[in-house]
């Protein structure tokens, strides 16, 4: 299984030597290191500008007019499972003896995998203990009302069976069946949307596809042949090769899932693998095969914030959510890789997902939980754990997702908020010691409170104008997040936008996703465990700020947190009320680190306040990428 097949390399062997001696070698793009892109889109060129310009003029435009109504459902459901499965599955993340680690299903790039030795693994996948009615009544008792499967991804095997190409899961495998016709079956019987992940612009096993730089030498891979990540702008002359492709291969499969299995929806990524004007023309070809499926965001995107699909993704595996105008949909996974890994024991709690399904749905978006299943077709034991812990919060407190939207309601030190119509749901994490929780903001009345899982009601009271307490009892039912339920007076919810600070055993998280940026230049990270940051900070007009409110004298102590590298360091200037501290933050020399700083205690009187940070003086690059500040409050005797 090692002997490599003959590299086909003709067409791009000419330029290849060209490029070594170019000046466009040193002016290469790198790809995103690891197994992800960092921005999912394109710049825009005069070829693209052209592409968008006709679409505009013609096609787009009419697309748009049906957007709201096959968005309906989608924006209902709140909650969707993610499926990454393929023959990548089957070695689980293991080449000869070894771990590769990262993501799962990008084993045949990362171990450099010849097309012929993986086709011989493909020879041997024969997953007979797939059930597709099990995978989607587990998804069904999740509270997920739409699946997404991976029909092919990125190593180009179609996971169905493709009459445009024999490189494919019934004609290569001992298992010879097509998964995709049952689930598309068993999503009909359980009334689950369905709808397939295709790679449309990298694709390892095609000669004239981007991405395979270890039998064909192509571009858009790890080698950063051709210019790197914008290989089809530093040589233009290149594009025609990856054009058939799309022509010979993705457009007319797309056509095939659309016309054989009627999907709901269509999941893309990596666009940045192929121009936009590419891109362009695949949607194109979507809207006129079925104008009525949903496009994810990954698929047709540009700078300048240009946004050709229905709605937005944000980055992977998050953590927390950076603000998003718009539709939008994030895809967390239970551990670190989308397939299956049988290395990868980092899955997180039950009540993360809980948590984090609450966090999107306040904000507007939606939650597609990612799965690897293994390679002989089930579910991993930690996965379907899970699914089931989920499911038995859903089955109590889906009303709190299901058909809501974000609410005007300030953020709150206890957890986030949904709405539906004149019900606020309060999704409360830190339950309150003394049995009291102000609800911070809220400035319509309230005919009623209850627990949404039992129905057990609860009294309140007005604090203030601004402000209402529920009274709860001492123990939380649920201590990842039980959902009070406040039915207001009127169906206009009227509330006041600036944060109410708990004053007394509760932290005060201040994201920096959260906070009032003043002047331009900043950007967000992608939202992960240690990278949920503010960068950009480049000059000193530039403050980040947070605006909130207090209503009993309180003593905060005061904690930066934020992730240091090796090209931001300088000195700052952090101020609430009369409180004004300077620190410092120190480059390190290699990699990514979370640091936290002690900053000292502030006391605050009640009323409305700030806390900003302004720079000192910037030394590299920039100030520092910023997390949070959490103000911890302090007993006072």
């Amino acid at each position: 299984m090692t002997n490599k097949i003959p590299a086909i390399r003709p067409s791009w062997l000419p330029y290849l030597l060209i490029l070594c001696f170019s000046i466009s070698a040193l002016t290469t793009v790198a790809q995103d290191k690891g197994d992800e892109d960092k921005t999912m889109a394109n710049s825009v060129k005069t070829r693209d500008q052209k592409a968008i310009d006709e679409a505009m003029q013609s096609w787009w435009p009419a697309s748009m007019k049906t957007r709201n109504s096959r968005l309906t459902w989608w924006r209902d459901a709140r909650f969707g499972i993610f499926i990454h499965w393929g023959i990548y599955s089957l070695p689980a993340g293991e080449w000869e003896g070894k771990n590769i680690g990262g993501y799962a299903e990008h084993l045949m790039r990362k171990a450099k995998i010849p097309r012929s030795t993986y086709l011989e693994l493909a020879h041997h996948f024969d997953p007979t203990k797939f059930n597709a009615d099990k995978w989607v009544q587990a998804a069904k008792y999740a509270g997920m009302r739409y699946l997404i499967i991976t029909a092919k991804h990125h190593d180009g095997f179609a996971m169905y069976n493709s009459q445009v190409s024999d490189y494919n899961v019934v004609k290569q495998t001992a298992w010879k069946h097509d998964p995709m016709v049952d689930l598309a079956a068993a999503c009909k019987k359980y009334g689950i949307k369905f709808g397939f992940y295709y790679s449309h612009a990298f694709d390892w096993e095609h000669p004239d596809a981007p991405g395979n730089d270890w039998d064909y030498q192509n571009p858009g891979g790890d080698l950063n042949l051709f210019g790197g990540r914008d290989w089809y702008d530093v040589h233009p002359e290149l594009l025609p090769k990856a054009v058939n492709y799309v022509d010979k291969k993705a457009i007319p499969q797309i056509k095939e899932l659309i016309t054989r299995y009627h999907p709901d929806i269509l999941w893309f990524d990596t666009p940045q693998k192929l121009p936009l004007s590419e891109n362009i023309r695949i949607l194109k070809a979507i809207r006129e095969t079925d104008p009525n499926i949903i496009v994810n965001g990954r698929l047709a995107r540009g700078s300048g914030n240009l946004q050709l699909g229905d709605y937005k993704n944000t980055a992977d595996r998050p953590a927390e959510f950076f603000p998003v105008i718009g539709d939008w949909e994030a895809i967390p996974t239970t551990n670190e890789s989308y397939g299956y890994s049988k290395f990868d024991k980092s899955h997180k709690p039950v009540s993360f997902f809980i948590r984090l399904l609450a966090k999107a749905t306040s904000r507007g978006g939606n939650l597609l939980m990612n799965i690897g299943p293994m390679g002989d077709g089930e579910f991993a034991p930690e996965d379907t754990a899970i699914l089931q812990g989920i499911g038995r919060w859903m089955s109590k407190n889906s009303a709190s997702i299901y058909q809501t939207t974000k609410t005007a309601l300030p953020y709150q030190s206890w957890g986030v908020s949904t709405r539906k119509n004149n019900l606020l749901y309060l999704h409360v994490f830190n339950w309150p010691k003394n049995g009291q929780l102000i609800v911070g903001g809220l400035k319509s009345g309230i005919s009623k409170a209850w627990v949404l899982a039992d129905k057990k009601e609860l009294k309140f009271s007005r604090l203030d104008p601004l402000d209402v307490a529920i009274h709860l009892p001492a123990q939380a039912p649920d201590t990842s997040n039980t959902v009070i339920v406040l039915e207001t007076t009127t169906g206009k919810i009227e509330t006041d936008t600036v944060r109410l600070l708990a004053s007394r055993e509760t932290t005060n998280r201040l994201l920096a996703f959260d906070a009032r940026l003043e002047g331009k230049g900043f950007g967000f990270g992608d939202g992960k465990t240690s990278s949920y940051y503010v960068e950009g900070w480049k000059n000193t007009n530039q403050s980040v700020n947070w605006d909130f409110r207090l209503i009993e004298p309180a003593t905060y102590k005061i904690l930066l947190k934020y992730a240091a590298d090796n090209v931001d360091e300088g000195t700052y200037e952090l101020s609430s009320g009369n409180h004004k501290v300077k620190g410092s933050v120190e480059a390190i020399a290699k990699g990514v680190q979370v640091k936290e700083q002690e900053l000292g205690t502030v006391s605050l009187e009640p009323g409305a306040h700030s806390l900003s940070i302004t720079p000192v003086e910037i030394k590299k690059a920039g100030l520092m990428k910023i997390l949070e500040i959490q103000l911890i409050p302090v007993s006072t005797p």
